[in-house]
């Protein structure tokens, strides 16, 4: 089923791949069928013009007669509708100037209003803080307060000082009588400071009320004045808008009564020559007809110029192989083995923690790149799975040789504290472990094997697409070049200003007029001047810009995919060093492990006659198995867990890579604690 469905993509894929540029010589060869047909029918209706040029002449005189009346009366028609909107131009002017008068005054107002404002919310402040420091100086002085020990006497000394009204005498009486209590003198003067203190208040009181007074007049002339530039702004706005609309209305009357002019006196013109010399006119008719011919004929070549570019072999296997990009953007075609390998990654990194295996990281790699195929892939997965269950496999192992050893050394343990035995069992035993630990150690230099294996693979197939970006960077490049050749060929002769090549000199041709009148009988219909197909061009062009944006924009994407796929080999650089520095650490422990299990046995064997040393060296050889092994019994259920999950996430690839179509489940993600003890 995979093969099959390899094939078929495959297919499809050459197909949709083919389009772009089958579509662009379709339409090439339906401007050369119009193109061709046009010229077919110019020819017939020109042999009807060459009839007409042998009748003889019309009546030409009546036309011409009523064009020459109608003109003056246009003329005065335009003088009279341009000297109203010119007068109406200068009236939306002066409107204009005088609202931006208007609206300044009333900024202007505003401003004044702002600053008048706050200088009075200054003075009320200040003059209200000045009332309530009398009033308080008076109600202590009235009460027989020590009134010139309290904060109050600076405020009533800076009002002194400060009030320009008051009397030179009075006010030294006042600071002198202020200044008394600095020295704690007594001042039995303060009836007469009382009489000026409240003489004060009502005096800044007054002034209070002054300035109230004058703030809330000056507050009802700024409405005043700004509703009353509101209104002149209003007239003045609408005024401006009725008069626009009537200089619109008058300039769209001018200038139709201007083209109307303006055709009158093409046509009057027009009749005016062809009734002069007819017999030029219609030689003038051969003429065309004779340029639009060539014309046409030089148009028929450069199609068939562009199509001989891009039908040609080489071409168009050039473009199946470079433009995957322009196919979809014609066809939508089906999901592509990329979507197909996105989502089986999407699935193998369902379950991932932060601590990868290369050997997980091998087969993102490969789903990645372009290199593998699926089969490959798969079997990849089942290789993992197949480690990952010999893992487990050998976890389970251990746990229940860990479980069985250390029941069989406590028994051990309580038995040599009961009686001394002989200590070959437990001699052979620490034998046995010795070998257990070899065993491990050959495991983890199997894994490292493993690990430099991968980062070789890994860096082959890194090589790998590679070189097969640098390809598509060549073939894209040439592909663009082919594009751009056909391009020019059309630009020199639709557009030779835009070619490369050197400046194509279009012909002129004379535009007869048909406008005639009178006994003369309306000259047949004929093609007129030679039109190229630009505007066929123009999209053939485009579709060629479009392929080649296409290309660009497979260009772009190839190089962001080909950095991705570099960093993440660098990535997997760094982990596989990593766990290779780590499995190389815990073989370097594990054989000094081994070692101390040798030396105990031999401490055993030289010791073995006594008890003591004997039951030592079971305790001892019980405290080597709790360190081997509870952290083993401990996180047993988390390795596990960690497994199972990562069987899943490549059962999930290899079921999308076979043709399923998952959801894709949110898969638990182990903390990173527990991730990394179930991995190491």
């Amino acid at each position: 089923m995979l093969a099959l469905a390899s094939a078929t993509e495959q297919s499809s894929t050459a197909v949709a791949r083919a389009n772009p540029i089958r579509k662009v010589v379709n339409l090439l060869h339906g401007l050369q069928e119009k193109v061709t047909a046009e010229g077919e029918a110019e020819k017939e209706l020109y042999e009807k013009f060459v009839c007409y040029c042998k009748t003889g002449d019309g009546e030409l005189a009546e036309s011409i007669g009523s064009a020459e009346s109608k003109i003056p009366d246009v003329e005065a028609s335009i003088k009279s509708d341009s000297e109203k909107k010119t007068q109406l131009q200068a009236d939306l002017k002066a409107h204009k100037a005088d609202r931006e008068a208007a609206k300044k005054s009333v900024a202007e107002a505003d401003s004044i209003r702002e600053k008048e404002a706050a200088a009075y919310a200054v003075e009320k402040g200040k003059g209200t803080a000045n009332v309530q420091a009398l009033e308080k100086a008076v109600a202590a002085l009235e009460s027989g307060t020590a009134f010139l020990q309290t904060n109050t006497v600076s405020a009533i000394r800076r009002i002194a000082i400060e009030k320009a009204t008051m009397p030179d005498a009075t006010r030294e009486y006042l600071l002198a009588f202020l200044a008394s209590g600095a020295n704690n003198e007594y001042a039995p003067q303060s009836g007469q400071i009382i009489g000026i203190l409240k003489q004060m208040k009502d005096e800044m009181t007054a002034d209070l009320k002054d300035a109230k007074a004058a703030e809330e007049a000056s507050a009802a002339s700024h409405a005043e004045l700004v509703s009353a530039k509101k209104k002149e702004i209003a007239s003045l706005t609408g005024a401006i808008e009725t008069k626009s609309v009537r200089v619109g209305e008058l300039g769209v009357a001018v200038a139709t009564m201007k083209n109307d002019l303006e055709a009158t006196e093409e046509a009057l013109a027009d009749d005016k020559k062809l009734l002069a010399n007819l017999e030029t006119n219609c030689a003038t008719r051969k003429k065309e007809f004779d340029e639009n011919t060539k014309l046409r004929a030089d148009e028929l070549v450069a199609i068939a110029d562009t199509i001989k570019l891009l039908n040609d072999d080489d071409a168009l296997e050039l473009f199946k192989k470079t433009l995957p990009g322009g196919a979809a953007s014609f066809l939508q075609v089906r999901v592509t083995a990329a979507e197909t390998r996105a989502r089986a990654l999407a699935a193998l990194r369902a379950s991932h923690g932060p601590n990868h295996r290369p050997g997980m990281e091998l087969i993102a790699l490969a789903l990645r790149g372009k290199q593998a195929g699926f089969d490959m892939v798969i079997k990849m997965i089942d290789d993992m799975v197949a480690v990952l269950k010999k893992e487990q496999g050998e976890d389970d192992e251990k746990k229940t040789y860990c479980g069985e050893e250390l029941d069989v050394a406590d028994d051990k343990k309580k038995t040599l504290e009961q009686a001394i035995k002989d200590t070959d069992v437990s001699i052979d035993e620490m034998e046995g472990l010795v070998g257990k630990i070899k065993e491990e150690i050959a495991a983890l230099s199997s894994s490292i094997e493993e690990t430099d294996k991968s980062v070789t693979e890994a860096t082959e197939q890194r090589k790998a697409e590679n070189a097969e970006y640098k390809q598509l960077i060549a073939d894209d490049s040439a592909a663009k070049e082919l594009l751009g050749l056909a391009k020019n060929r059309l630009q020199q002769f639709y557009n030779p200003k835009l070619a490369t090549e050197e400046e194509v000199e279009t012909p002129v041709f004379v535009q007869i007029s048909q406008h005639v009148q009178g006994n003369l009988p309306p000259a047949p219909e004929t093609a007129g001047a030679y039109s190229k197909k630009s505007e066929e061009s123009t999209g053939i062009i485009s579709m060629i810009d479009m392929l080649v944006a296409d290309l660009d924009k497979e260009l772009t994407t190839a190089g962001v995919e080909e950095k991705d796929a570099q960093s993440e080999y660098e990535q997997m650089m760094a982990e596989a060093a990593e766990k290779r520095a780590a499995d190389s650490k815990l073989v370097s422990e594990k054989t000094a492990a081994a070692a101390d299990l040798k030396e105990q046995l031999e401490t055993a064997s030289e010791t073995k006659s006594s008890t003591q040393k004997e039951l030592s060296t079971t305790i001892a050889y019980i405290t080597a198995l709790h360190s081997d092994c509870d952290w083993l019994v401990q996180y047993h259920g988390a390795r596990k867990e960690a497994r199972d999950a990562e069987i899943e996430s490549l059962g999930n690839a290899k079921a999308v890579l076979s043709g399923a179509d998952f959801s894709f489940l949110q898969t638990s993600r182990k903390s990173s604690t527990s991730y990394f003890l179930a991995r190491h």
